[in-house]
């Protein structure tokens, strides 16, 4: 089904993907199977190996499934910048947010929504009680905690978790976000939105979660892209400060 004829609401989990076709067709049955009524769009950036054409596939058998197609690669802040968008417009009262890749459990995803009906936000923390990663060998957790602990504080968070993309959102507070003034990517993103979110004086949960590393495909991951995520706190912590 296509965005433009689909209607719903309710919940909905968006899914950016590029080169996940082997994993998409199990993550979308996996998403099905732990929240039935819920429905999910996936984002694709013109996956090279056919992770598009397999989502259209599954959407062509499911009304659950709703899938964009985008020109090219142009970045995970791009593509949940037009999820956000597509899900408000279509009336979802819920918005999840995951990766595709099974790093993020879908059997967390009850126990996500559970959360929302007392929180406007939830996040899936690896940095509370009860959370962690699993299968990182010991240099990338601490390059990764070291990163996390850089952000919160420059940007004196109280969320312990800033670069988490296991996310929920009630519909009320992804429209408190201007949605135009995102500038950030990748991580950047993440922690972009959580922490205007907290600015505009939305409450944020830390809902613990155990972070697994891909089996299947390449990690998107790059010391490139951590690096550029870092910086960016800079402008994130000036963008807040002069609003």
């Amino acid at each position: 089904m296509t965005p433009e004829r689909a209607e719903g609401e309710g919940t909905i989990v968006l899914l950016p993907t590029y080169e996940e076709a082997g994993n998409i067709v199990r993550m979308l049955a996996a998403i099905h199977r732990n929240l039935p009524r819920a429905h999910i769009l996936v984002i694709d950036d013109n996956s090279p190996d056919g992770t598009g054409a397999l989502a259209d596939a599954e959407a062509a058998k499911h009304d659950w499934v709703h899938v964009a197609h985008r020109p090219g690669k142009q970045g995970l802040g791009v593509a949940y910048r037009f999820g956000f968008r597509w899900a408000l417009d279509h009336g979802y009262q819920l918005i999840l947010q995951m990766d595709c890749d099974f790093s993020h459990d879908p059997t967390d995803l009850p126990r996500l929504v559970e959360l929302l009906e007392h929180y406007p936000v939830v996040i899936g923390s690896r940095r509370v009680p009860g959370g962690g990663s699993i299968g990182w060998p010991w240099y990338r957790n601490v390059i990764s905690g070291a990163g996390s602990l850089y952000a919160r504080t420059l940007l004196d968070s109280p969320v312990k978790d800033l670069t988490t993309g296991f996310k929920g959102f009630r519909a009320e507070a992804l429209r408190t976000l201007d949605l135009d003034a995102l500038r950030t990517d990748g991580f950047g993103f993440q922690i972009e939105v959580t922490s205007t979110l907290l600015h505009n004086g939305v409450p944020v949960h830390e809902m613990p979660i155990r972070f697994v590393d891909r089996t299947v495909g390449e990690s998107k991951m790059s010391t490139k892209i951590f690096v550029e995520a870092m910086l960016k706190v800079w402008d994130i912590r000036k963008k807040i400060r002069k609003d």
